[in-house]
């Protein structure tokens, strides 16, 4: 079958637009008659329209009830992605047209990802939503902005945060780094060297050296940062070597200021996440939209690495 008749499969499945607005003014008002008022028609005519989408479902979507509807188990399971359509709809025209003015997006999360991984990025969303006004917060200065103005967090650890729900986005690999130039070193060089240690990924040497069935290194080689941002660089003036995430290395290799030593990649104990406060209902619809540009941006690498 063609792409356009695929297309048009497709579009012939989807209800119209206008039922799917009467199902989610109802399913969140609790009323026919409340949603009719919300969207400026009769009682009559989004009543017509829930029957109609129930009609081409093939299911009942509310219990009517005496003094009102309640959602069935399936319009319950079906109201949080017709929502979510909506929001992503309505956030990129605002984005893109403007139609409702500008609108804003508070990002918090660790310096290392902000400066290696998202900044490199952003324009991209930038271009694609321009509406939207972006604040960038560091977790350094967590205080500086309360936790419930926070739209988008995305935190390094192993995922277990009271009140949050996590969703890991980048789980590894980890790489060795060295000094610009430097070729491809076998472990048991590294292992004589003066090696830098973050403290997020504090057993990374001491596993890659038992691979290779050598001893911990010795305490005064080590070197320990709580950032791979200020391990890279680091690295990049020559002071020794590091185990980093290989998303947070790529701008410093590609501006050639480490280079690759080509020892087995591993996967690490711990990963980025994106956080959401499980006490929020409503996701913001702006946050949504970063969420999955920032997950399509992830693939992407993913999928370039996979590629080499």
């Amino acid at each position: 079958m063609g792409d356009g008749a695929q297309m048009g499969q497709r579009e012939s499945q989807l209800p119209p637009l206008g039922w799917l607005r009467g199902f989610e003014a109802a399913a969140r008002l609790g009323s026919f008659t409340a949603a009719a008022q919300a969207l400026g028609l009769s009682q009559a005519a989004v009543s017509y329209q829930i029957r109609s989408l129930e009609h081409h479902l093939g299911l009942s979507l509310f219990e009517r009830q005496a003094h009102g509807v309640v959602l069935t188990d399936l319009g319950r399971a079906y109201l949080p992605s017709v929502q979510r359509a909506f929001d992503e709809i309505a956030t990129a025209t605002d984005g893109l047209f403007g139609a409702r003015g500008e609108t804003s997006l508070v990002i918090r999360t660790h310096p290392s990802f902000a400066a290696l991984w998202l900044a490199p990025r952003l324009a991209s969303f930038r271009t694609a939503y321009p509406r939207i006004q972006l604040r960038l917060y560091s977790s350094i200065w967590g205080n500086a902005v309360p936790a419930e103005e926070v739209d988008v967090e995305v935190r390094f650890g192993t995922g277990n945060w009271s009140g949050f729900e996590a969703e890991p986005i980048d789980d590894g690999p980890l790489m060795a780094v060295g000094r610009p130039g430097r070729d491809a070193a076998p472990v048991a060089e590294l292992h004589k060297e003066t090696l830098i240690e973050i403290m997020e990924v504090d057993d990374a040497w001491t596993v890659l050296f038992a691979a290779a069935g050598l001893p911990p290194p010795k305490r005064e080689q080590i070197i320990r940062v709580d950032s791979a941002l200020i391990a890279l660089e680091l690295v990049a003036v020559g002071v020794g070597n590091a185990i980093v995430f290989r998303s947070l290395a790529q701008p410093y290799l590609t501006a050639n200021r480490v280079s690759d030593l080509r020892v087995p990649d591993r996967q690490a104990r711990m990963a980025h996440y994106i956080l959401r406060p499980l006490a929020r209902q409503r996701e913001k619809s702006e946050a949504r939209l970063f969420t999955l540009w920032l997950k399509n941006e992830l693939k992407h690498d993913h999928d370039s690495r996979a590629a080499l």
